[in-house]
């Protein structure tokens, strides 16, 4: 067992829910985006036809499993800890490269492929010159995360069960991320969400602002979120509140670094220096990485912070949201091992 600022966590699994994409990520200018109306630095939930059109209209790409949260868990992994993933795919040919990337890594991925219906979700990332990343997501199968999909003694098991806020988008995924957290909450563990898009919370904010008061021990979200969350252009009174609703919170602000809440103190972690920033795509997931396996190893706030920053100092140095190179390795030569 190990404390964090008061709270008592078994070293062992970390649990992620979300939805199980496959990601297609290729280059584009503004002109592109404007063209075929996307919205810059979103995520726009999209149909298969859509998908297939933006798809075919895409210059060459790069193909990986992906999904936030399933990137979250992957950064877990490759910082050496243990975790679990609880997402839907079909058994099409982008379930399977899926479920064999994902376990791969060393993942557990206990939920069932469909074998019927709409197949595998993908999200199609274009990413403009200036390192932002607009997102087209076609839900697929993601969408079909029932309740029955989630496995109780994995949960149990779990120090902490990481669930994305996009989940929020389908009645059945919702369901299944209130039946997790009931069961972690009643086992112990701890319950984490990230807010995932500032879209997303403008859709859902007041069952979101119900949760980080009410469910959610960890809350993640970068500085666009915080601020639609309390409908504030200004990022102090946002963390004013979420200081108020939350016993811990990671907000991330880009170059500007991180700040953290942990009992209502505020810590400042500055961003990880990086030579040029390519992609920003999976700079979050994998900061809540990172902040997840410092929390779960006993770290303070700020190691916490450091990790996190760490990690998506990596993913932005690079196109993609998987690590290149060991985060295990990184973390102990920088000291935070």
């Amino acid at each position: 067992m190990t404390i964090f600022q008061g709270v008592m966590l078994p070293i062992n699994n970390r649990v992620g829910i979300g939805n199980a994409l496959v990601d297609v990520i290729a280059n584009a200018d503004d002109k592109f985006l404007i063209a075929n109306g996307i919205e810059k630095g979103g995520m726009t939930l999209i149909d298969a036809a859509r998908a297939d059109e933006l798809y075919a209209r895409m210059a060459s790409s790069i193909e990986m499993s992906g999904g936030s949260c399933a990137n979250t868990i992957a950064g877990l992994a490759s910082l050496g800890g243990k975790g679990a993933f609880f997402g839907k795919v079909k058994n099409d040919q982008l379930g399977e490269v899926f479920v064999h990337d994902i376990k791969s890594l060393g993942v557990v991925f206990p939920a069932s492929q469909a074998t019927s219906g709409v197949p595998t979700g993908r999200c199609l990332i274009i990413v403009t010159p200036d390192a932002q990343r607009s997102m087209s997501t076609f839900l697929g199968a993601a969408q079909k995360l029932q309740p029955d999909d989630i496995d109780a003694d994995t949960i149990r098991a779990a120090a902490v069960t990481y669930m994305e806020g996009y989940l929020w988008d389908e009645p059945g995924a919702k369901d299944a991320f209130l039946k997790a957290a009931k069961i972690a909450h009643d086992a112990g563990r701890l319950v984490s969400l990230t807010l995932s898009d500032s879209f997303c919370v403008g859709r859902y904010r007041d069952e979101f602002r119900r949760l980080a008061k009410d469910e959610v021990d960890i809350l993640f979200a970068n500085e666009a979120e915080i601020l639609s969350l309390y409908e504030t252009d200004v990022f102090d009174e946002a963390l004013q509140k979420v200081r108020a609703d939350c016993k811990f919170a990671a907000l991330t602000r880009s170059e500007a670094g991180a700040v953290i809440v942990a009992d209502g103190e505020v810590h400042v972690v500055d961003a990880e220096k990086v030579s040029k920033v390519v992609d920003t795509t999976g700079a979050g997931d994998l900061f809540a990485a990172g902040f997840l396996y410092g929390l779960t190893r006993g770290k303070s706030p700020v190691e916490c912070g450091r990790l996190g920053a760490m990690a998506a100092a990596e993913i932005i140095s690079h196109y993609g949201p998987r690590p290149q190179v060991s985060l295990a390795k990184l973390a102990k030569e920088k000291g935070l091992a």
